[in-house]
């Protein structure tokens, strides 16, 4: 086992962990916020187990999943806007909880949380699908077009897994004004594709084929 890696991953997860609390308790002023332990629970749980099974059977994959430095200038303002998305999300979930503006139900609370779980499960096969999985836009060596399975339907599954998993997550929080703000997340993910398009066409053989071949980016016959 790759200490190094691991001790990477652990020092990721855990920091993933208190930011994301600070960022729900810390508004809603209170503990007692159980969707937030909801959220924290559905969504960094399945994410231990993920990464203790790359770790052990695909460490690349997990290296490659750990580094998220872009070298696209048009996509690291993607993932600025995409933190600003979060970080207003969250907040205004907590502030909603403390002040009580504008409440969902506990019914929706957990119809959310199993379209999240749904969502995990799409975004883990598409992991066991494509090795060549990174959070950066980039071509690998040797790296070839993945055209089976999800891959066969929409050109992005992983996309289209994580559009479900964030615009479930303000549900979960059950906070429609942070859902409304989770929005913005359609068109910076839309910028995102874009790019990441044209430097596959440019740089990935037999990219433009596939475009052909699969018409539907992220849902099929939507979008």
């Amino acid at each position: 086992m790759d200490n190094g890696l691991l001790t990477q991953a652990l020092a990721k997860f855990f920091l993933g962990v208190i930011l994301l609390g600070v960022l729900i308790f810390l508004p809603a002023w209170s503990l007692k916020f159980w969707q937030g332990w909801l959220l924290m629970g559905i969504l960094f749980m399945p994410m231990f187990v993920a990464g203790l099974v790359m770790l052990v059977g695909n460490p690349n994959l997990l290296r490659k999943r750990l580094n998220a430095k872009e070298q696209e200038a048009e996509q690291k303002t993607v993932v600025k806007l995409s933190g600003i998305l979060f970080i207003a999300a969250f907040v205004v979930a907590g502030l909603n909880w403390r002040f009580g503006w504008w409440i969902l139900p506990n019914w929706a609370v957990w119809v959310a949380a199993g379209l999240f779980l749904a969502s995990y499960l799409i975004y883990a096969e598409v992991l066991r699908e494509n090795t060549y999985l990174s959070r950066t836009i980039e071509v690998q060596e040797n790296q070839k077009v993945i055209d089976t399975g999800l891959y066969g339907i929409v050109r992005h599954p992983m996309y289209m897994a994580t559009t479900i998993l964030f615009l479930a997550m303000p549900l979960v929080l059950a906070s429609p004004l942070s859902f409304i703000i989770m929005l913005g997340y359609i068109p910076v993910i839309a910028k995102r594709i874009k790019n990441e398009e044209k430097v596959l066409e440019e740089g990935l053989e037999g990219y433009k084929e596939y475009k052909q071949k699969v018409k539907y980016k992220v849902i099929p016959f939507v979008w």
